[in-house]
């Protein structure tokens, strides 16, 4: 391999902002700051806005989307235009 080429791999701590969850794993990411970690090495930080600690799909928090009401809001709104007007354009087609 060429030297100087290649991004310094290392070990960062990647801390997420809203959970207490931190997680020390290899990378190339640049930082400024640094932390304390369990072993009582200091290690660079990168903190991330979202983790598993903290995304709603993981911690069960998940809103789930009401699609019938959407589809009867639609059907509100245009009424029967639309439907007869889908229907039109299918019977030219043929």
């Amino acid at each position: 391999m060429k030297d100087k080429i290649h991004p310094d791999y290392r070990y960062v701590v990647f801390k997420d902002k809203t959970a207490d969850f931190a997680i020390l794993t290899r990378s190339t990411i640049r930082t400024n700051e640094k932390i304390k970690w369990t072993d009582g090495k200091e290690y660079p930080v990168f903190y991330v806005d979202i983790s598993s600690a903290s995304h709603p799909f993981y911690t069960g928090r998940q809103t789930f989307v009401d699609s019938l009401g959407r589809v009867e809001k639609f059907r509100k709104k245009f009424g029967e235009s639309y439907s007869a007007a889908d229907a039109s354009k299918k019977k030219k087609k043929k």
